[in-house]
């Protein structure tokens, strides 16, 4: 059983890894989006996606980009793995192998699962990457003449404070809405993954697809289930930020984020940082599904042990 999970482990972390040192510029320009409110005379800092990359960008330079990052590159292995290879091992465990079919109800449920199993990574790395991300735009980092000063935030920083004040549960705030979004996209993904993948043209003596047709697989497949949560993203984000920009609204939970922030910003506010969102997952989940499936984790483990299964 090892043998067979080790590889596709190593495969979920290197698809995460690469995914997310592509798209993560574009993943921290979704949170501030998502965050920012509306000041008192309806102004906003950021008017659109590119005039939030261009001043993040001219305000706190290339590593800005990157902030949170860190956290995100080493925790994205667990993460990954446990999404791609759950789903797999619930897909085999509930299909029907007399016949080798699997009902989509059931595609569904494994989707869920595989989504269930992952908050347990996911929410303290959403939560520390978020503080990380939003530190320029909540006001952690004093940006003046053009340049972002301030006391290093650092993620142990944030760790050591959360286990402080509030004990192993600090880590998992906005575990809820986490498992609300993280869910209900795996549910709506993978099944809708499969059943793209399984159109397209096999590989020579394979019964895979070709692999730009599992790109285009991941691509389509992700970018339809990330915009279809997006509200719920915004919510788990809003949830999730620790410190408040002056003015800005806080929330008690999920209900009363859903309805503070559609009774102050309206139902758009719903999809801030959509398009970002989109941006973000698609081409993650297509590098992902790609290098899932082309096996690149079977192949080292060939090369360091002499085989060739």
């Amino acid at each position: 059983m090892f043998g067979r999970l080790l590889p596709k482990v190593i495969n979920g972390g290197i698809a995460g890894i690469v995914g997310v040192t592509c798209v993560f510029p574009i993943d921290l320009t979704k949170t501030r989006l998502q965050n920012q409110q509306p000041g008192p005379n309806g102004q906003l800092l950021y008017r659109s996606l590119w005039d939030c990359f261009s001043k993040t960008y001219r305000n706190e330079g290339f590593l800005g980009m990157y902030r949170g990052s860190g956290v995100n590159l080493v925790l994205i292995t667990p993460e990954k793995a446990i999404k791609l290879v759950g789903n797999d091992f619930l897909r085999y465990q509930l299909t029907d192998h007399s016949t080798g079919k699997l009902t989509l109800p059931r595609e569904i449920l494994c989707g869920a699962g595989a989504g269930l199993f992952q908050i347990s990574v996911t929410t303290p790395m959403e939560l520390i990457k978020i503080q990380l991300q939003d530190a320029g735009r909540s006001g952690q980092y004093t940006l003046q003449a053009g340049a972002c000063t301030a006391s290093k935030l650092t993620a142990m920083k944030i760790i050591s404070s959360l286990l402080k004040e509030k004990g192993l549960t600090g880590l998992y705030q906005g575990c809820a809405a986490t498992m609300l979004r993280d869910v209900t996209f795996s549910a709506l993904y993978f099944p809708f993954f499969a059943h793209l993948n399984a159109m397209g043209k096999r590989r020579e003596n394979s019964t895979e697809a070709v692999f730009y047709h599992t790109l285009l697989s991941g691509i389509i497949a992700g970018g339809t289930a990330s915009l279809f949560v997006n509200p719920l993203d915004v919510v788990k984000t809003r949830l999730q930020t620790l410190e408040k920009g002056a003015g800005e609204r806080s929330y008690t939970g999920i209900v009363d984020c859903f309805r503070k922030v559609y009774k102050y910003e309206g139902i758009k506010a719903f999809y801030k940082g959509g398009l970002c969102r989109i941006l973000v997952i698609a081409p993650l989940f297509g590098i992902a599904q790609t290098v899932y499936y082309i096996g690149v984790g079977e192949l080292l483990i060939s090369l360091v042990t002499g085989t060739s299964d």
